[in-house]
């Protein structure tokens, strides 16, 4: 009889080794994909339905759903981040599993050796192409197993109904994950600078090249479950996150500016381009008569308009300018012509970790800080890295 400890662990030990081995998925989540999944395979057999397959051969067509179908639907809308979910490797990999299954059926193999070949073929074939896609696999066994229907249509099964069916889930993928907030294709490597040089982002500098990354994914051998730019971002979250709990204790609140000069919407810009020349400041926030963040006005906004104000009357920069600032305009031009959205805020209690994201790299030169809905304090870069410069970074927490 066995001690009831012993029991005890190996029931724990089972469920270590055989458990789920992933986190729950969020209802709306499992909604979203399941949703998505059922209609794309529903509205492409009907798609099909309605398409007369005039080339039907003994009565065969090629216009029909096949079962691998459904792995690849899953594929595609449950795990659209996955390499395996890519466009490419769905129809890349469904492709040529096809065409490698009906080369083995027309060979004349019988068929449990014509499997062997189509499996090992197709997945041979993924690898060249770099179009890992398991459901694949399942066309190839699909093909042979349906070998009376191959020999009627021949190579044409390849195209239809393999890629034919791939594609048309494909689509349908692309715009439903996008209908519904999920990036499908993935997100791919970019090393564009929104400044316009040739130097990496300020926020990619001290981070890996996507080589690097691309590198790490291979000698691991996970290539096939992360892209490299999700990869980059999961671990720039991890590093904000690390910067988050190094800060811990220190607020926003503690940093911020306090005495703020603000704005109305109605403030001309001859008094708001006063304003950034009394003070220095890049930039001024517009608040409402509450006190509430209305938008957000940068030397840059004035600027552009001038820009704007030159290309439309062909006239200097500086005379547009010196026209737009003009106090004695009958129609003068007002803050809420040229403010901005004031995009994303932060809570005075909240940790400065969270500013190196918003203030390291882009357009963003401020944070505005709101409390109760109302503006309460601006922390600028020159605030985070004064704190920074104080605070021994790499000492001991």
């Amino acid at each position: 009889m066995s001690h009831p400890r012993s029991l005890g662990r190996l029931l724990t030990n089972l469920t270590h080794w055989f458990g789920p081995a992933m986190a729950r998925p969020r209802t709306l989540e499992a909604l979203r994909a399941g949703l998505g999944a059922g209609l794309a395979l529903a509205l492409s057999g009907l798609l099909l339905l309605a398409v007369p397959d005039t080339s039907a051969s003994h009565g065969v067509s090629g216009f029909l759903l096949i079962a691998p179908l459904g792995a690849s639907a899953f594929l595609l809308f449950a795990v659209p981040n996955s390499p395996l979910a890519q466009p490419w490797s769905a129809l890349a990999g469904n492709t040529v599993s096809a065409l490698v299954a009906v080369s083995a059926v027309l060979s004349g193999l019988p068929e449990i050796p014509a499997i062997g070949v189509a499996i090992g073929g197709s997945v041979l074939a993924m690898a060249l192409l770099r179009a890992m896609h398991p459901p694949g696999a399942a066309v190839a066994l699909a093909t042979v197993l349906g070998a009376p229907m191959v020999h009627d249509l021949g190579y044409r099964f390849v195209l239809t109904p393999v890629l034919l069916d791939t594609a048309l889930l494909v689509a349908l993928a692309i715009a439903w994950n996008r209908l519904t907030g999920r990036k499908y294709p993935f997100r791919q490597p970019s090393d564009s600078n929104p400044h316009g040089t040739r130097d990496r982002p300020a926020n990619q500098r001290l981070g890996l090249p996507a080589e690097a990354l691309a590198d790490i994914l291979q000698r691991y051998r996970l290539s096939a479950n992360i892209g490299t730019e999700d990869f980059g971002r999961l671990l720039a979250e991890a590093e904000a996150e690390a910067a988050r709990l190094r800060f811990d204790g220190l607020t926003c609140a503690d940093i911020m500016s306090r005495d703020l000069a603000t704005v109305r919407p109605d403030t001309a810009l001859s008094e708001v381009a006063d304003l950034f020349r009394r003070h220095r400041f890049k930039t001024l926030p517009v608040t409402g008569p509450e006190g509430e963040l209305l938008g957000i006005i940068t030397q840059n906004d004035l600027i552009q308009r001038a820009q704007g104000e030159a290309l439309a009357h062909h006239a200097p920069f500086g005379a547009a300018l010196a026209q737009l600032l003009a106090r004695r305009r009958d129609t003068p031009a007002l803050a809420r012509d040229i403010m901005s959205p004031p995009g994303e805020t932060v809570l005075p209690e909240q940790g400065i970790g969270i500013l190196v994201r918003l203030l390291a790299d882009g357009g963003k030169q401020a944070a505005p800080v709101l409390d109760n809905g109302k503006l309460t304090g601006i922390v600028t870069r020159s605030d985070l890295l004064e704190a920074l410069a104080r605070i021994p970074l790499w000492s001991p927490a």
